[in-house]
């Protein structure tokens, strides 16, 4: 070999050394710079739980009561267990966390995204405790709706309509996150899902709950109009099949769309969704954001849609019922009905109300955000008046709560694995805020006979605070 050549061969072993070391440096800064966030924030991710020697921060409710509080290092007590597990979440030194105490992990140990990357710089840097995370939950409507909900699956979401604020995130059944860890595989296993959080993660078809959506749609793309009656001889017939109304109801031959929502009339929306076929329902979907995540300190779990486009005649009736393949979340049902108490504007919906020191700084407090308009206002207030007369004269009257305007709507959601699941959704209008809330009752029938009591407790609780 030449000299040449070995001048060469060493040019090529050093431009090789180089291109490798330039990609490592490069996977280093990405890890860095661009992951680092979503891996600190990761609940495997056990460094990030509890930085060494830090007595870790307390959770607190709107009033101050203690949700989840540290007396040293390594220690977490939970003064509720299971009634605030979804809203808490559980921390484990082997299974990492889940809830608030995994999206406000940092400002719980004290420690910014940017000092936790330091590593060892940080832990240096670190105070003695880490700072208190106030929610935006109250601790008694909290209860109240976890004791209401009895031996029953299911979940409870309370909204401030006006500025998003969860006033209670319930799920049931639930389990004391002082015992996650040490009962971790037997929780896993359990067919019931206890760790699960059916607020935010649970998908189930809406029933006719869906049906505010399908009228204001319905009206939107201009195939009805308030004038307009339906004839209900108790079934639809699409081809050689049919959609029947509930225990086998006739509503008769002048049905209102205020009717049919009052009534929940399976012939009327069943119709108005094929008069819209997939392309004005997936349009209407879409305006009511039911593909867009939700940016805010709880995880939720993707909503499932059909590909309308592709939906025969039978297929499209159904969404507007509710039925099919459409599976939604509570929040997001809490969401919709909030829209129209607030004059067709949805909200953020947020957990973290403010972050403040051990000293009591209020270091980072909570500023609500319009999510999107969802509808007109005009339009608002007539599906709210609908909703008003489901509580008056239709099924939702186990809501009603004496000196309050009540919405509301009732919603039957058929479960091949076992029986119904009973839906109500609504709103109420207090002296001091205006509320949404979307209430399910797993496997309970009818959402008027157990669903609907349950909002009924929950607003005569806060008109009386």
């Amino acid at each position: 070999m030449g000299h040449n050549d070995i001048k060469k061969y060493i040019l090529h072993c050093s431009i090789f050394m180089m291109v490798c070391f330039l990609v490592l440096f490069g996977y280093i800064v990405y890890l860095q710079v661009i992951e680092a966030p979503s891996l600190l924030a990761n609940p495997l991710n056990i460094r990030g739980n509890e930085a060494l020697n830090v007595v870790r921060g307390s959770i607190l409710d709107i009033n101050g009561k203690e949700l989840a509080t540290s007396e040293k290092p390594g220690e977490r007590s939970y003064p509720y267990g299971a009634v605030m597990a979804p809203v808490t979440g559980y921390l484990g030194q082997e299974i990492g966390s889940d809830g608030t105490e995994a999206v406000s992990g940092t400002d719980l140990t004290g420690q910014s995204r940017q000092m936790q990357m330091l590593g060892p710089i940080g832990q240096a840097l670190q105070s003695g405790r880490g700072n208190n995370v106030k929610l935006t939950i109250d601790a008694d409507i909290q209860e109240l709706a976890y004791d209401a909900l009895g031996n029953n699956k299911g979940a409870v979401v309370v909204l401030d309509a006006n500025t998003g604020a969860i006033i209670a995130m319930v799920s049931k059944p639930a389990v004391d996150p002082s015992n996650v860890e040490a009962n971790w595989k037997e929780l896993t296993a359990r067919e019931d899902s206890p760790l699960l959080n059916r607020a935010t993660q649970g998908l189930y078809p809406p029933g006719s709950t869906i049906k505010v959506l399908i009228a204001d749609a319905a009206l939107d793309e201009k195939v009805t109009d308030l004038n307009e009656t339906f004839k209900c001889t108790g079934k639809l017939q699409i081809g050689k099949e049919y959609i029947g109304e509930s225990h086998g109801a006739v509503h008769g031959d002048h049905v209102t769309l205020e009717d049919a929502v009052t009534e929940s009339c399976n012939v009327t929306f069943g119709t108005l969704a094929m008069r819209m076929h997939g392309k004005g329902l997936e349009e209407a979907f879409d305006r009511f954001g039911f593909n867009t995540p939700i940016e805010s300190e709880f995880h939720e779990s993707k909503c499932h849609l059909p590909q309308f486009l592709k939906l025969g005649d039978g297929d499209t009736a159904q969404v507007g019922i509710g039925q099919g393949e459409t599976l939604v979340t509570p929040m997001r049902m809490a969401m919709l009905a909030s829209a129209y108490v607030n004059k067709g504007t949805v909200m953020v919906p947020y957990l973290v109300e403010e972050v403040t020191s051990p000293v009591g700084l209020v270091i980072r407090k909570a500023s609500p955000t319009k999510w999107r308009d969802v509808t007109s206002a005009q339009r608002a207030g007539i599906i709210s008046g609908f909703m008003e007369n489901v509580v008056k004269n239709g099924t939702g009257g186990a809501a009603a709560v004496s000196g309050v305007r009540v919405t509301g709507k009732t919603g039957t959601a058929e479960n091949s694995a076992g029986a119904d699941h009973g839906w109500f959704i609504g709103t109420a209008e207090l002296p001091k805020r205006k509320i949404a809330f979307c209430i399910i009752v797993e496997n309970s029938g009818g959402g008027g006979t157990v669903a609907a009591p349950i909002a009924s407790q929950i607003i005569t609780a806060m008109r009386d605070r």
